[in-house]
């Protein structure tokens, strides 16, 4: 499963090595933008933007395409959606197939249906990926004194996704020798979807109650307080990401004002 198997990005990236902090709160900023408005100007100004910071990450490029293609895939459909099923649409006509009738504007609005969602949803790809859980957990507990409890338990539950995803392919691998699941049958793999997936909550279930045993042996949540093993200051360079958020979302939303594109979500 692709989407169980993180990303490592390159420790020396400018953006890997931002605090975890100050990048979570440049993505809101940036989703805030995005979600006062549903025009075209603003929606692709934030994704160039985004476009352009890949290269600070730090992330490997294939594995990162290999991630973001169900999104694509995903934003093409919505786009074709908002252009031929738009309510009475507005502007010149451009194609008439039927009932269907697509105008200038039925386009625009599907094109900016899709940037936009595309843009808010690499922002948060983006942050999450470059952001290590052991760090995001220090820093909710240190610096937004998050319950130390939840944070160690959504830790621990992080850490294993990627075992799931090997335990997925192990199952299947498994269902394949006792001729459950053959792998040139699509319908037979839709068909085991439902056995290989309670196998897998079984597992979980296992696993998760021996972690919780062994954390609660080891004392994990059972104090009031803990010291934290890594303090980590929120230092300029890292307030220096979030400005730079900020400059975005404020420059995208200046620009759409000025080309008079910017239409707000609400009140339309």
């Amino acid at each position: 499963m692709i989407v169980l198997q993180p990303l490592t990005p390159d420790p020396r990236a400018i953006l890997a090595r931002a605090h975890p902090v100050p990048k979570i709160a440049a993505a809101l900023v940036l989703m805030l933008a995005l979600f006062l408005t549903v025009d075209v100007v603003t929606s692709a100004v934030v994704l160039g933007g985004l476009l352009a910071a890949i290269p600070l990450t730090g992330l490997p490029r294939r594995p990162l395409v290999r991630r973001i293609a169900p999104l694509a895939a995903a934003a093409v459909g919505i786009a074709l959606f908002n252009t031929v099923l738009a309510p009475a649409p507005a502007g010149e006509t451009l194609l008439v197939v039927g009932p269907v009738r697509v105008t200038d504007q039925s386009l625009l609005g599907g094109i900016a249906a899709a940037l936009r969602l595309v843009a808010i949803a690499l922002s948060g790809v983006l942050v999450v990926a470059t952001i290590d859980p052991t760090d995001l957990a220090d820093a909710l507990v240190e610096h937004l004194h998050a319950p130390p409890r939840f944070v160690l338990g959504a830790l621990a539950a992080w850490r294993l996704a990627p075992i799931f995803g090997q335990q997925w392919w192990v199952l299947g691998l498994a269902r394949r020798a006792r001729g459950l699941e053959t792998e040139r049958d699509p319908l037979g793999r839709l068909r085991g979807f439902a056995g290989r997936t309670f196998g897998l909550l079984v597992g979980a279930i296992r696993r998760g109650t021996e972690l919780a045993l062994a954390m609660d042996a080891r004392g994990f949540g059972r104090r009031p307080c803990r010291t934290l093993a890594r303090p980590r200051p929120i230092r300029a360079g890292d307030w220096a990401v979030l400005a730079a958020a900020l400059a975005l979302a404020v420059a995208a939303t200046m620009m759409s004002l000025a080309l008079g594109a910017w239409r707000p979500l609400l009140g339309r």
